[in-house]
């Protein structure tokens, strides 16, 4: 059962990582599991056969929730906008008596204060300055678009591990966003349908940023432990106000358009649902 579970939380933190302006590390957190995740990172040569136990099932959550959403992600968005954006902020609320619970107790002074405020505006600035600035890429296999997409992969997954800040978002200023979710997307298309030329082409974009994707996160999940362990109280007030940045980040990041009353009573149904789901995955 508690391998299933951990599957559900890995699509959680998929689908989080392909959305603009969501953070698969908001996810980690929301749900209680970001220090295991990262200590079976760090011991992945150490203890391999443990950590790759524990990594396993968030693995494949992750990439069931991140396939899945490259198919549904345009839809949702450009039709039921509010509604999407309150489920996520039902996800991430949901977990945040987890974080809570870690510095409750703690005396504050000024440094704890500044750094909450500090990046809780990181977020914020972030969203508003490159969130929708890039133009979209051309995708021409060459050695030069590898090297590209490693780098890319690296910077993304750092991202993707610090709590609240968004790899995707980050993809999408640099222009880079539509073109790998919808090489994500072909790839799927031509692994079912059995078509070579997809396949190879979906190979030679991927691959090498799958590897960048790996190398990031390993680099970060060294640098959050040390953190853990010398800061861990400024570290937690630091991913507090990542955290409770990223709701505002999400409806900055939304085109709502036109609002009805149905629209945000099935937001409020939505975010309870993400609320709820987010609060039973964490216990």
């Amino acid at each position: 059962m508690g391998f299933f579970k951990d599957i559900l939380r890995g699509v959680m933190i998929g689908v989080a990582n392909i959305i603009p302006g969501v953070s698969g590390g908001t996810m980690m957190v929301s749900m209680g599991i970001y220090d295991k995740i990262i200590g079976a990172v760090n011991n992945i040569f150490k203890e391999w056969k443990q950590s790759l136990k524990t990594l396993l099932p968030y693995a494949i959550g992750m990439l069931l929730g991140i396939a899945g959403l490259s198919f549904c992600i345009t839809y949702f968005f450009e039709h039921f906008p509010l509604q999407t954006a309150f489920l996520f902020i039902g996800l991430i609320f949901g977990g945040l008596p987890v974080i809570l619970k870690k510095v409750k107790g703690k005396k504050l002074d000024i440094s704890i204060v500044l750094l909450f405020l500090v990046f809780f505006a990181l977020v914020v600035l972030l969203q508003i300055f490159g969130g929708d600035q890039g133009i979209v890429r051309e995708m021409d296999l060459s050695v030069g678009l590898g090297l590209l997409m490693i780098l890319l992969g690296a910077i993304t997954a750092a991202s993707m591990i610090v709590p609240g800040v968004s790899g995707s978002m980050l993809l999408m200023a640099f222009g880079y966003y539509t073109p790998i979710v919808a090489e994500i997307r072909n790839f799927i298309k031509a692994l079912l349908a059995f078509e070579m030329d997809g396949i190879l082409h979906g190979f030679a974009i991927l691959i090498p940023f799958g590897i960048g994707v790996l190398g990031g996160i390993l680099l970060v999940a060294h640098l959050i432990e040390f953190l853990l362990k010398r800061y861990e109280f400024h570290t937690y007030a630091s991913i507090l106000g990542l955290v409770t940045a990223s709701p505002v980040a999400v409806l900055i990041g939304i085109g709502f358009g036109t609002i009805s009353f149905a629209a945000v009573l099935v937001s409020v149904l939505t975010f309870a649902a993400g609320f709820a789901a987010a609060y039973i995955l964490s216990r």
